[in-house]
């Protein structure tokens, strides 16, 4: 550190200002605390430029085209494909053209303080940052520093995949043009997800994924991914592993794959699995250290507090993508709220050890009820857990599985696919988990939270009464399956 660095003291340093950052950074000065917010790039983080919103500005006027497409009286008025072009500037729109003036307006507005650089922890509660403007900066926290970093892409030990310039998922969704060709690295929800985003917007598509198609979901929910993805017409390679790519002489590559098969792509989408970025952020000299060969990872309580920081009091919190546990924005910015309410109640003295489960300083959630919805075509939303995950969790379990064919899926649109489960707890007669596929079952996700987090009983579930005609439907369909 220079002799000429600003030193500044904040009740609470939070080293990110995504979404997390910003959320944890608001609930600490609505407890009555200072907060300071350091960010090296755009206030709002990925999910705001390079993630949720700009993916499923992506993905949405796809899914909305094949809608109309479905439904007799409306097909017959769609005649076109998709305007690649609109599209694209719709997602511009979205993602303010990647300027963050109205995201730091608000931060402003809110009582935060920004400081825009790259920070490090030195010592307990002390962070250095490199500022943009050129300035370093000491900061001293006075009761708390939140890493709220989020993560960074995995990247795959294929030969000759280090030497490319490919594409990671910013690049993706943030492209400013549709690529002839595709090659999709991955099978998770990100692969997916895009994968038929851009084989809409006219790109031909191929998907490698060295393990099945959404390997955490159930398998006949993937089976009605991969079947909307193969109708959008994405060649899809399962258990099929990349062994090398190159790129040839006109600047297109080439795959070699593990079945013995070539893919020649304009682009190649690496999209295999991200880690919490806790790179260059000093952990090491405070006593962390990773494993042979592997990223660092954090252990957190149920408040987001760090285990083995040194110092008597609690002081190191890490929250979202950065504490490893579960990587969604939603997810991340629940545990901001739990965890700046954790902070201000510990720096009044109101909070003592390890909060109970299911206040307002618990992450409780996490361990039951994580909400995901993969935005493909059919979408695909699940909550807590399936019944491998209950069965290894010790639980005495059931489940329950139907089709989606009701009045409202047959309203919705012609030929509607759809498949619905939800796991029990035979002990106790409450839901562990529910899982949904078809066109749009997102909506029905958070009645299906509502009901594990609150641990309703079936019997009384029952006398929950979906409007007909409705998908929703399909709950009572489940619950007289199971012979209520």
């Amino acid at each position: 550190m220079t002799p000429e660095a600003l030193e500044r003291e904040f009740d609470v340093i939070v080293l990110g200002a995504g979404a997390v950052g910003e959320n944890v950074a608001d609930r600490v000065v609505q407890g009555g605390l200072t907060a300071v917010l350091v960010e090296a790039e755009l206030v709002g983080g990925e999910c705001s430029y390079w993630a949720c919103m700009p993916s499923k500005a992506l993905l949405r006027p796809g899914t909305a085209l094949h809608g109309a497409q479905t439904v007799p009286g409306a097909k017959e008025a769609v005649t076109r494909t998709l305007d690649a072009a609109a599209v694209l500037a719709r997602r511009d729109y979205f993602t303010s053209n990647w300027q963050d003036d109205s995201q730091v307006k608000w931060v402003e507005d809110t009582g935060i303080e920004l400081v825009r650089g790259h920070g490090w922890l030195t010592a307990p509660r002390t962070v250095e940052v490199a500022g943009v403007d050129g300035n370093s900066y000491q900061l001293t926290a006075r009761h708390a520093v939140v890493l709220a970093t989020g993560s960074t892409p995995n990247i795959p030990p294929i030969h000759g995949l280090a030497d490319l310039q490919v594409w990671g998922t910013r690049e993706a969704t943030s492209a400013q043009e549709v690529p002839d060709r595709l090659a999709v690295l991955g099978g998770g929800v990100a692969g997916t997800e895009l994968a038929q985003a851009f084989a809409r917007l006219g790109s031909d598509v191929t998907l490698v994924a060295r393990s099945t198609l959404l390997g955490n979901f159930p398998p006949e929910a993937a089976k009605l991914v991969e079947a909307g993805l193969r109708a959008d017409g994405v060649e899809i390679h399962l258990s099929t592993s990349t062994d090398s790519v190159r790129e040839n002489a006109d600047g297109t590559f080439t795959l070699s794959l593990g079945d013995g098969s070539n893919v020649t792509a304009d682009r190649i989408l690496v999209s295999t699995g991200r880690h919490p970025a806790l790179e260059g952020l000093g952990l090491e000299s405070l006593g962390f250290a990773a494993p042979d060969d592997k990223p660092l990872k954090l252990t957190t309580d149920p408040s987001g507090l760090v285990e083995g920081a040194p110092g008597d009091e609690p002081w190191l919190y890490a929250i979202g993508d950065a504490a490893g546990k579960n990587f969604f924005t939603h997810q991340g910015k629940y545990e901001a709220r739990a965890t700046g309410d954790a902070i201000a109640a510990r720096a009044k003295g109101e909070l003592r050890g390890a909060p109970t489960e299911w206040s307002h300083y618990a992450q409780t959630a996490n361990q039951h009820a994580v909400p995901s919805v993969v935005f493909t075509d059919p979408e695909l939303a699940a909550v807590g857990r399936t019944v491998e995950q209950a069965e290894r969790d010790g639980y005495n379990v059931s489940s329950v599985e139907l089709p989606i064919q009701v009045a409202g899926s047959s309203l919705h649109s012609e030929h509607y696919e759809g498949w619905a489960q939800l796991v029990i707890d035979e002990d106790r007669k409450v839901l562990l988990g529910a899982t949904f596929a078809g066109p749009d079952v997102a909506e029905l996700l958070h009645a299906a939270t509502i009901a594990v987090v609150g641990e309703v009983p079936l019997d009384r579930l029952w006398h929950a009464v979906p409007s007909y005609p409705t998908v929703s439907e399909v709950w009572l369909r489940l619950l007289e399956k199971y012979g209520l």
